[in-house]
């Protein structure tokens, strides 16, 4: 069975000078505003389709790698992952690069089952799996010494 959630937007004004309000549905966290400026120029307190994608990737690509450390018999002490999604308008408007840095501490893994665990969750992460259209996407996994 599947889980469904879901948010809104709703968008007033033109693209350039409009502005919109997306809402965190099912969870209720909030309502965040968002505006062409905040996702071509500076964020000045507004977020972007691309911040709350990176944001997604970046929890999903944790969960994944926690899972995928677990079924190999390790715990991971922390994992952080930063996601950095880039809007490219220079060809039309395109999600062009996604960068994904992973640092965690995994007590007991060696760098070859570290790297090889970092990989199948870039790949097996659901979200991955949803952005497979992006150019590249690109992981930069290193272990907490």
């Amino acid at each position: 069975m599947a889980a469904t959630r879901s948010a809104s937007t709703e968008w007033k004004g033109d693209l350039s000078t409009g502005s919109g309000q997306t809402t965190f549905e099912t969870s209720g966290i909030g309502t965040y505003e968002v505006t062409w400026k905040a996702r071509t120029e500076q964020s000045e307190g507004k977020t972007s389709p691309e911040e709350l994608i990176a944001a997604a990737h970046a929890s999903c690509y944790s969960m994944a790698f926690s899972n995928i450390l677990k079924q190999a018999g390790h715990t991971a002490e922390s994992i952080k992952t930063t996601a950095e999604v880039d809007f490219d308008t220079s060809d039309g408007a395109q999600i062009s690069e996604i960068r994904l840095t992973v640092r965690a501490t995994v007590p007991g893994i060696s760098e070859d089952d570290f790297q090889s665990s970092a990989q199948a969750a870039k790949e097996g992460c659901p979200v991955s799996k949803a952005l497979a259209s992006v150019p590249s996407i690109t992981l930069d996994a290193a272990l907490n010494s």
